[in-house]
């Protein structure tokens, strides 16, 4: 914790200014510090509160002030901070940590140097010293007390000062002091001594005239306002400047090894309108205040970002900021790192060094005596060094202080992780609000305010971004007959965009073309290419397929983009799981390189590329989760990846399309804008697997509808039929029946005059399960035995068991529980050979069932919980809720009551979460079942009636005769 009275009162803890209170508080806060670790009596508190007319309560006022101080600095130390005595308080705190300490501390060294006769090095402590006020002592604070005190502290910064001038004229000085003693002069003139020092300067500049009628109004000053002359040694001077004393004349050069350091002030204006910020200004203040303190390393903390996000601002704030932890100087230089010509470091050092001090006939000749020399001479002392726009470490590491309290701060687009940082602070985009806020405060709050639609339109599409945010808000500014809505319709058309964002020197296009020509080839081919598929996010497979490269080596051209920040790191994934996006302004830079330095058959063969690698990757994942089952695919080119990659990324390959969901709904719409029917079609048939397990509905139903359209356009009547196919099963699923019979109708009809026999099959074997769920069991087994032969005939294993499960039910349903046994025995072998793990879940649920069926509650246990392992490790929320329905049926067969509920109750949430009317009712029906096991009729009914009255929303009959026969059972019971 640091306490501040050299200016307003000021205690802050790390980054956090603390809040103090009122102005008695601080009134007693301000003489506890002026007294330090030492005891201040309760009297002298309330003299300097209430002066001498105090009220009865005031020494409980003052304990009351004390213990609200307590409570505030509480968090920040081992113990009390003010500690009570029977005479009075103490305000416990290291003396380096209150500023007029380090103030009395640096001006007595700098009296000490001068007496040994070192008068640069007290020069140097003179103005650390002085660097420790930040306004008048005491600001803002009144009482007869204080105001004494604050002008004693006043009058002591003013000696001080005068003592580090008087030094420096004796270093031969005298022209560079000429402005700051004649703003000194100006600010005190009734005192002589810096009017005498002002004449000095300006004689020894060959200024005679000029001293002499400082002289002259000195005296004038002084005879008006208090009536008396000059005092006889200003009076001297004056002679001695009128007969050109030689005595007066400039000292000889002081011959120094190394000069004494200066106190350098190298850091650019800080910005009127920072906005937001908060956590990064708060870490990057902690990194440089705290981790100096542990041991020897110099803190360093690395500030990265994209183009334009607002580093160097960032930087700058916090530098501006922590000007009193470092009041030895600030030190500032723009790197250039990300140009064609970075700035060289012995340029930089030789800078630093002519800052520091050193004369140019005392600058060493190379890289390494020159950084030597700038490590000597921060060595000790408390200077903030603030390198911007750093390209790589090799720019950094010879301008690094070689121990602390010196600190660095770091900006670039890179990492910069070679360097032995202490932090690494990323700054990324504003936030909705702050993003508003910049726009206000830069084209003017009223406009903002009249529009804030618009205003929130325009933070958007200038992507939230600091530097698009300046050059929107002030176009604005400079253009008052504007209004928001305007620049907001001309920015919408992006290939204008980065031409909106360009003003008086600030553009957009400028800060990336910066860094985008700094890459190396594959870098910027890469770059450009991201802009062709409209994914949402990139994976390491999908910049293999754009660049043409192994995946090693296009991974290795991704990073280096994400190190230079024109593209970034999305989400917690890592290694094969790491994806990258482009920010929008970016993406609008991108195509412009893109158009511009590509011809379009390369642009278009990287786009069929990176497609075929996403339908390669997609029906992987398929043929993971279904085996080889009976597909239609089109002629679309594949770009198949390396066997074992390939294994890789799709180890869990439900995981895989789940987070590659967003890429696939954006292929399947590239696809068919790029005129690709056939890869749209299959890329989302493909993706079934997924929408079905995890009820993605949506998506399934708006990529069929984009690929269906596509098919059409094409003519592609075989994609149609297998759209129309695929659509028909998600009414299956929708519980849309009739509609789902109409699609697959006409699909079989297609695939027929295409001649494509599987294709039939595949929509009869859903015609036929439509058939069952809506009572004609007859149709169903018809249909289910043409699309058997048909399979067959094909060799397709797991079609065959798909189709034998679905049989299977038919034969429960009318009773023969044996057959529906072996044709279910036959259908596990056929899905085990043909690697369907899906199929086989589906396959073990009717085994289940069978067993029920057969009063084999210990075998159906088994098998309902066999086909619950494979839903879980499928990721299948709906397979899993049909799971627990059997597992629970198995449970009451066997008593187990209590186990029955909770698999019920948990099969009950999965369907409702999954939105599932059919699972729903089941698990309804079984709890309708259970409590009429328990003996509680009424309760079963109320179940059995919602149940009811889903399944005849779903027009599922069978389902509804079940239930109805179970709330007879419930009714009469209650009866």
């Amino acid at each position: 914790m640091d306490v501040g009275i050299l200016g307003p009162l000021e205690v802050t803890a790390g980054a956090t200014r603390l809040e103090l209170g009122g102005p008695r508080r601080q009134i007693v806060l301000a003489l506890l510090t002026l007294e330090a670790g030492r005891l201040v009596p309760v009297d002298r508190l309330i003299d300097a509160v209430y002066g001498s007319d105090p009220p009865s309560t005031a020494r409980v006022q003052v304990q009351i002030c004390v213990s609200a101080l307590r409570r505030l600095f509480a968090p920040y130390g081992d113990g009390p901070r003010i500690a009570t005595r029977p005479e009075g308080y103490l305000l416990r705190i290291a003396g380096e940590r209150v500023d007029l300490r380090r103030f009395e501390d640096q001006a007595a060294r700098g009296r000490d140097l001068r007496d040994a006769g070192r008068p640069a090095e007290a020069v140097a402590s003179y103005r650390s010293a002085l660097a420790q006020w930040r306004g008048p002592a005491l600001h803002g604070l009144d009482g007869e007390l204080i105001r004494a005190v604050a002008s004693r502290l006043d009058e002591q910064r003013a000696g001080v000062l005068e003592d580090r001038v008087e030094l420096e004229l004796e270093l031969g000085r005298h022209r560079d002091l000429i402005p700051e003693l004649t703003a000194l002069a100006e600010r005190h003139p009734l005192r002589e001594r810096p009017q005498g020092l002002l004449m000095l300067a300006l004689y020894r500049s060959e200024r005679q005239a000029d001293a002499l009628e400082v002289y002259r109004r000195a005296r004038r000053t002084l005879v008006d306002q208090l009536g008396i002359e000059p005092s006889a040694w200003l009076q001297r001077l004056e002679r001695d400047i009128l007969t050109r004393d030689p005595r007066l004349g400039p000292p000889p050069a002081h011959d120094h090894r190394l000069p004494a350091v200066t106190v350098p002030r190298l850091l650019p204006t800080d910005i009127a309108d920072f906005t937001g910020r908060r956590p990064e200004t708060a870490a990057v203040e902690r990194h440089l205040t705290a981790a100096g303190e542990a041991g020897l390393a110099v803190p360093l903390v690395v500030v990265s970002g994209r183009p334009g996000v607002g580093k160097t601002t960032l930087a700058v704030h916090v530098a501006h900021r922590l000007t009193a932890v470092h009041p030895d100087g600030q030190l500032f230089v723009d790197l250039r790192g990300h140009t064609i010509r970075p700035v060289d470091p012995m340029r930089v050092l030789e800078r630093f060094l002519r800052v520091l001090g050193v004369p140019g006939t005392m600058l060493p000749g190379t890289l390494d005596e020159r950084a030597e020399m700038y490590r000597h001479l921060l060595s000790g002392r408390r200077i903030l060094v603030v390198l911007d726009n750093a390209g790589d470490e090799g720019q950094v590491v010879p301008l690094l202080p070689g121990t602390p309290p010196s600190a660095v701060l770091v900006t670039s687009r890179s990492r910069l992780a070679g360097l032995p940082r202490t932090g690494h602070v990323e700054v990324g985009l504003l936030d909705a609000e702050h993003a508003v806020e910049l726009l206000s405060r830069v084209a003017g709050a009223e406009r903002v305010r009249e529009e804030p639609e618009e205003a929130a339109a325009l933070a958007g599409l200038c992507g939230r971004l600091p530097l698009a945010l300046r050059v929107a808000g002030a176009r604005l500014a400079t253009r008052p007959h504007w209004t928001l809505a305007q620049l907001v319709e001309r920015m919408e058309n992006e290939t204008r965009r980065l031409d909106e964002l360009d003003h008086g020197g600030l553009g957009i296009r400028a800060s990336f073309s910066l860094t985008y020509e700094g890459l190396g080839p594959d870098a910027r081919r890469l770059f450009r290419r991201l802009a062709l598929p409209d994914f949402p996010l990139v994976s390491g497979w999908a910049a293999a397929a754009l660049l043409d490269r192994p995946y090693a080596a296009a991974q290795d051209v991704l990073d280096t983009l994400a190190d230079a920040h024109l593209v970034e790191i999305a989400g917690e994934g890592r290694g094969l799981r790491s994806r990258y996006r482009l920010h929008d302004l970016i993406k609008v830079f991108a195509r412009e390189r893109l158009t511009a330095e590509e011809p379009e058959p390369e642009r278009d063969a990287a786009l069929e590329r990176v497609l075929g690698a996403l339908l390669f990757l997609t029906e992987e994942a398929h043929r993971s989760l279904y085996g080889d089952d009976a597909r239609v695919l089109s002629a679309a080119p594949r770009r198949p990846l390396p066997g074992p990659l390939t294994g890789r990324i799709l180890a869990e390959p439900m995981e895989w399309l789940e987070r590659e969901r967003g890429v696939i709904l954006a292929g399947v719409r590239q696809a068919a804008q790029a005129g690709h029917a056939g890869l749209a079609w299959d890329l989302a048939e493909s993706a079934v697997a997924l929408y079905e397990a995890r009820v993605h509905l949506d998506d399934w139903r708006e990529t069929h509808a984009v690929a269906l359209e596509a098919a059409r356009r094409a003519g592609d009547r075989r994609g149609e039929a297998v759209m129309l196919a695929s659509t028909g099963s998600l009414h299956i699923v929708e519980r849309r029946f009739g509609e789902a019979r109409r699609r697959l109708e006409d699909a079989a009809g297609l695939f027929r005059a295409v001649g494509d026999d599987v294709g039939e099959a595949l929509a009869v074997r859903n015609i036929a399960f439509v058939d069952r769920l809506g009572g004609r069991p007859d149709d169903a087994a018809s249909r289910y035995a043409r699309a058997l032969e048909t399979f067959r005939r094909a060799g397709d294993l797991v079609s065959q068991a798909y189709v034998l499960q679905s049989v299977a039910v038919i034969e429960l349903e009318r009773g023969d529980a044996e057959a529906a046994r072996r044709t279910l025995a036959e259908a596990l072998d056929l899905t085990r050979r043909g690697g369907s793990r899906r199929v086989e879940a589906q396959v073990l649920y009717r085994l289940g069932e069978t067993y029920l069926a057969l009063d084999r509650p210990d075998d159906a246990a088994g098998a309902f919980a066999d086909a619950l392992a494979v839903v879980e490790d499928a990721g299948d929320p709906i397979g899993r809720a049909f799971a627990l329905c059997g597992l629970a049926a198995a449970r009451l067969r066997r008593g187990r009551l209590e186990e029955c509920a909770a698999a019920l109750d948990d099969a009950l949430r999965a369907a409702v979460d999954a939105g599932d009317r059919l699972t729903e009712a089941r698990a309804l029906l079984g709890l309708g079942e259970l409590d009429l096991a328990r003996g509680e009729p009424a309760r079963a009914a109320g179940r059995l009636r919602r149940a009811l009255g889903l399944s005849r929303g779903i027009h599922a009959p069978a389902l509804e005769s079940r239930v109805l026969a179970l709330l007879a059972q419930a009714d009469g019971a209650g009866s």
